[in-house]
């Protein structure tokens, strides 16, 4: 089949190729999507043993595996060339080869990614010569999954069976998305979405999905900084644009959007789209949450702290005078567009402030992110996209915030109690959330650490102490946190970077001394 061009006159990818380790399920995956397309799905493996004449075990036991991957690597490359290859699976190792890696450049790969304990379960046992011994099989996941990562347009999980079937549309959208679009599909208890990022994607005009009518609530300094086209199937002239900042996340606010929603006859088969910050998102989010009982939205994030934390997992709300984040609920987004473009005109002080969640997320993650982070090193795409994995893995285990999820408040028991005391005015969340950290890394005794990431935080300009407030002012307000329980708030403490646990009890005087601490004289 030719290749056709795109949108934009790039050529189209030709064909869909799952990749992933032993167990991932791509042969599988092949199978749905190509039953979709009605067209005939190809598998690596299969193709191979029908040219050696035998099983893939067998051939590698008499020729050994050197022989085999060469094999592999010659067939796999003219299998990728096949006219035909719309829907291809390969073999977990056969992208250790550079000629592989390189003819996959004309395709959409997508990583069917799956955890070692579970790709265990499913193949061992199962006559796999590389799954006969767990230790080297699991040392082979932490050498392949890096390779998997480099080369994935698309990033599925693949514990569920059927995730393929919905998340076709958005891989098929790939194919109009600017050069290097990356897609990642977040899964929760309640529905998943796709989160597209890419510098470029809104100059370019990408949305997803494309077909029902828009409404676009957007944040009017963006609205003034940024040229943004409508998407498709927006009424002409229809945008609300709306004040930002912490001090708009109000039930007024929220009054206001879904009342204009009312009078433009938004129907549940329409889009409301929200372009902005962590406020926009949550006030938009929580807008739609609840106009006609729940409408379907799409997450723009425009500001660091929204694009590594506040889009993903479905938390919308608003405040009250009493506190933060008051009044809620959980509602997830249809689709997350991600764009660090949109952070060139941040002001820099904005920039710093997201810069605390991603310190925040690497500690959680620890690893390649937090080794990336703890260097100092300037926030990029790759590091966006880490942060947004990091995020989207938690709340997969846990979108209600029963046990997992309460990881990510890291910070933000004492941040929020912060913003509070200081009336929303003096301090940006992702300010009040480094604050938090700090006092967090103090209650966990991980003196070493705070100093460290101390230093992070003041390099990008952040606040290391708050004002505006005493310290028993705070103390009293993290007491009324709406994650206390029996009348007392846990808190989320570190062990190291990826050792972070939720539920510890903090005795009244070490939260006053942390927090005094943090107390501006």
């Amino acid at each position: 089949m030719p290749t056709t061009a795109s949108a934009d006159g790039r050529p189209r990818r030709q064909a869909l190729v799952f990749v992933g380790f032993m167990g991932a399920g791509k042969s599988s995956a092949a199978r749905r999507v190509a039953a979709q397309l009605r067209v005939t799905p190809l598998d690596s493996d299969s193709e191979l043993e029908r040219e050696l004449g035998q099983s893939i075990a067998s051939f590698i036991d008499r020729h050994g595996e050197q022989v085999f991957r060469d094999r592999e690597e010659e067939m796999i490359v003219r299998l990728l060339a096949r006219p035909e290859a719309r829907v291809v699976a390969l073999g977990g190792g056969g992208l250790r080869s550079e000629r592989v890696r390189e003819a996959l450049r004309a395709h959409t790969v997508v990583h069917l990614d799956v955890r070692p304990a579970e790709a265990w379960h499913r193949v061992a046992g199962k006559g796999r010569p590389l799954a006969r011994d767990r230790a080297r099989f699991e040392q082979l996941y932490r050498e392949r999954e890096a390779i998997y990562e480099s080369v994935a347009d698309a990033v599925l999980p693949s514990g569920d069976r059927d995730v393929v079937r919905r998340a076709l549309p958005a891989m098929l959208a790939l194919a109009d998305a600017p050069a290097g679009t990356r897609l990642v599909w977040a899964h929760a208890a309640s529905g998943d979405y796709p989160v597209f990022l890419a510098r470029g994607l809104l100059a370019q005009g990408f949305f997803h999905p494309g077909d029902e009518r828009t409404f676009v609530v957007v944040d009017e300094n963006v609205a003034r900084r940024q040229r943004l086209a409508d998407p498709p199937h927006t009424p002409e002239g229809w945008r609300l644009a709306v004040p930002g900042g912490e001090l708009q996340k109000t039930l007024a606010a929220v009054e206001r959007v879904v009342r204009a929603l009312a009078a433009a006859s938004v129907g549940r088969d329409d889009l409301v789209v929200a372009v902005g910050g962590g406020v926009i998102g949550d006030m938009v989010g929580f807008s739609a949450a609840v106009y006609q009982r729940g409408v379907r939205y799409v997450q723009v994030p425009t500001t660091l702290v929204a694009q590594v934390d506040a889009a993903y997992g479905g938390k919308t709300g608003v405040d009250l005078p009493e506190a933060k984040n008051y009044v809620g609920a959980y509602h997830q987004p249809t689709a997350v567009l991600v764009d660090p473009a949109a952070l060139d005109t941040l002001p820099r002080e904005e920039l710093a402030a997201g810069y605390a969640e991603v310190v925040k997320t690497a500690l959680i993650a620890g690893g390649p992110l937090w080794a990336r982070v703890r260097e100092g090193a300037d926030t990029t795409a790759d590091t966006i996209l880490r942060s947004i994995r990091t995020k989207l893995a938690v709340v997969a285990d846990d979108e209600r915030d029963a046990g997992r999820r309460q990881v990510l408040n890291l910070g933000h028991t004492v941040g929020h109690a912060i913003e509070v005391a200081t009336g929303y005015r003096r301090y940006r969340h992702g300010e009040a959330v480094g604050i938090g950290l700090l006092c967090a890394l103090r209650l966990s005794g991980r003196e070493d650490l705070r100093a460290e990431v101390a230093a992070l935080l003041s390099a990008s300009g952040l606040p290391l102490c708050f004002e505006g407030a005493s310290a028993d002012e705070v103390v009293a307000l993290v007491q009324r946190d709406k994650k206390r329980r029996r009348g007392r708030v846990p808190f989320v403490l570190v062990e190291a970077p990826g050792k972070v646990t939720p539920g510890h009890a903090v005795s009244d005087g070490e939260l006053l001394a942390a927090v005094s601490e943090a107390c501006a004289p």
